[in-house]
C-alpha cells in the first residue's frame, strides 16, 4: 500500500467530517500550525512555510465547507416548517363513497 497526498488529504478530509472526532483534529491542526516541530522545520526559507500553508489552506477549506452545508440544511429544514400566510395546503386523502 503506498503513501500519497491524495490519500493523506482522503483521510483528513473523512476524519474532519466524522463528529467524533471533529474536534480533535481542528484542535490538533491548530496545535501543529503553532508548533515549532514540523515535517519541514520553518527555519527553511520556502519548504518551511509550505506545509504549514497547505495545511491551513486545507483546514480553512473543510471547515468553510462543513458550516455552509450546516447553514444549507437548517435554511432548508426552516423552509419546509414555515407556511406563508394565504397559503393553501393540499391534503391527498383516499375516499371511499358511502352509501
Amino acid at each position: 500500500m503506498g503513501f500519497s497526498a491524495k490519500s493523506l488529504y482522503t483521510w483528513y478530509r473523512n476524519t474532519i467530517r466524522n463528529p467524533k472526532y471533529r474536534w480533535w483534529v481542528i484542535l490538533g491542526t491548530l496545535a501543529y500550525l503553532v508548533s515549532p516541530i514540523d515535517f519541514a522545520p520553518d527555519f527553511l526559507p520556502i519548504i518551511g512555510q509550505l506545509d504549514d500553508i497547505a495545511l491551513l489552506t486545507l483546514l480553512v477549506s473543510e471547515v468553510s465547507q462543513m458550516l455552509a452545508q450546516r447553514i444549507k440544511s437548517r435554511r432548508s429544514n426552516d423552509l419546509d416548517h414555515e407556511s406563508t400566510p394565504g397559503e393553501t395546503t393540499t391534503v391527498d386523502v383516499n375516499a371511499a363513497s358511502v352509501e
